[in-house]
């Protein structure tokens, strides 16, 4: 099912506009995430809204916003209040300027998303915008609200669409000299950056993003799994550390006598030919982190479950009841 548009509106270049919905490029639901549980009864926590002094829970209505002057003292601001303030850009992500892609700092990014014409009309006006923004090799600059906030938005073309990425303001970015002004102005030798540049010629390569793995994710999924069917958990070795460094020069020396096949799409194609040898089709990538957790998360059915707890358990472990519906 595709996601729910974040925004629908209308993109406009001068006096050409159309209709476009903007998606979000990205998203965490495959991560494993988990719920605060009672240790005693296994049942969910719930979270009430209460009036800080009197304890009182506050239902939704009697919550309005309210802006901190001092300790004891809050300007109150009404949703009416904030619609009257309301700008254009609610509604209209109004193309301001175009600017070189290499002018934007990467500390002014924010997050990606897809904007896609809206509906079955102004198709041909979003390919006029689009295209004109292509042929020019720029980032067109706009401003849409999102969440009651305006965000200066960077669209670029990307296949058929647009691609829009949410920018900072300048007083949202902190200046590098009060964290830099302490770093020590060291000299280097050609010797020591040869060794460093051989290095990372070692593990340099091309940017394959699907052969990256989230090693916390796939820890959690394993400890998941284990504790559902009923697997010993045993600690892990505390890691060694690589110590003080005395002689940066052997250092270097060292790790690239260290950095043999190390880069990941070496080991990807080391871990294939293994399998290749033993007989073994090679690992395909796994689309959705969440997809290895599916034979024991009830999503795959009851057999499904069955199949993933060991023969000496024979039913996976019961989850922890429920909490009740608050009357």
């Amino acid at each position: 099912m595709a996601p729910r548009a974040n925004w629908k509106g209308f993109l406009r270049l001068s006096l050409v506009t159309c209709p476009v919905a903007l998606y979000p490029a990205t998203s965490d639901t495959e991560k494993v995430s988990f719920n605060q549980i009672n240790r005693k009864t296994g049942h969910r926590i719930k979270y009430l809204k209460v009036d800080a002094e009197t304890g009182d829970e506050v239902t939704s209505e009697d919550i309005v916003k309210g802006y901190k002057v001092d300790t004891d003292t809050y300007i109150e601001v009404t949703k009416d209040e904030l619609d009257e303030i309301a700008l254009d850009s609610t509604h209209t992500i109004e193309i301001d300027e175009f600017v070189p892609k290499t002018d934007i700092d990467s500390r002014y990014l924010i997050r990606p998303y897809y904007l896609v014409p809206d509906g079955k009309v102004g198709h041909d006006a979003f390919a006029v915008i689009r295209e004109t923004i292509r042929s020019m090799d720029k980032v067109a600059i706009g401003r849409v609200v999102l969440t009651n906030r305006e965000h200066i938005i960077a669209l670029e073309p990307l296949e058929s669409g647009l691609m829009g990425t949410l920018l900072r303001y300048p007083y949202e970015v902190r200046g590098e000299k009060d964290y830099f002004d302490d770093i020590q102005d060291v000299k280097l030798t050609k010797d020591m950056l040869d060794l460093a540049k051989h290095i990372v010629e070692k593990k340099s390569g091309a940017f394959e993003p699907e052969l990256f793995e989230d090693h916390y994710e796939t820890a959690l999924i394993d400890l998941i799994n284990k504790k559902r069917s009923g697997a010993p958990i045993t600690a892990k070795a505390a890691p060694k550390t690589g110590g003080n460094v005395i002689n940066l020069m052997d250092a270097l020396k060292k790790s690239i006598a260290n950095e043999k096949d190390a880069s990941p799409a070496a080991k990807v194609a080391k871990d294939a030919t293994k399998d290749t040898v033993k007989g073994k089709k090679p690992k395909k990538r796994v689309e959705g982190q969440r997809e290895m957790l599916l034979p024991i998360a009830g999503k795959g059915g009851k057999d499904a479950a069955a199949k993933a707890a060991p023969k000496k358990t024979d039913k996976p472990v019961r989850a922890p009841a429920r909490a009740k519906k608050a009357g």
